[in-house]
């Protein structure tokens, strides 16, 4: 592989794990430690929100997965290759652990 394609190949993985950080982080985040307070409506509304951003600033780059589910769908409907989808479920499992942690 060149170098021009092996930093596609990384910052697609990057962009995964940033995505599902923001997720958790955000997501999750407000559940925990603002959920009395915004109840079921804001916590939806921060879902919602960050995933609206991520497919803004990650979709170009790796498709705004996110989500080991999507990566499996997307998999099994031959969108991505086998390679890809291990190398995704595996950043995006490292990104929410990340995201997680901060708690």
């Amino acid at each position: 592989m060149t170098e021009i394609q092996n930093s596609d190949v990384l910052r697609k993985y990057v962009a995964e794990l940033v995505g599902t950080f923001a997720l958790v982080f955000f997501g999750c985040g407000s559940a925990v430690i603002a959920g009395k307070y915004i109840g079921f409506l804001g916590i939806a509304f921060a879902f919602g929100i960050v995933v609206l951003v991520m497919v803004y600033a990650i979709g170009p780059i790796s498709g705004c997965h996110i989500n080991p589910a999507i990566t499996l769908s997307m998999l099994v409907a031959r969108k991505i290759s086998a390679k890809d989808a291990i190398s995704y479920i595996i950043v995006q499992c490292i990104g929410a652990v990340l995201g997680a942690g901060y708690f």
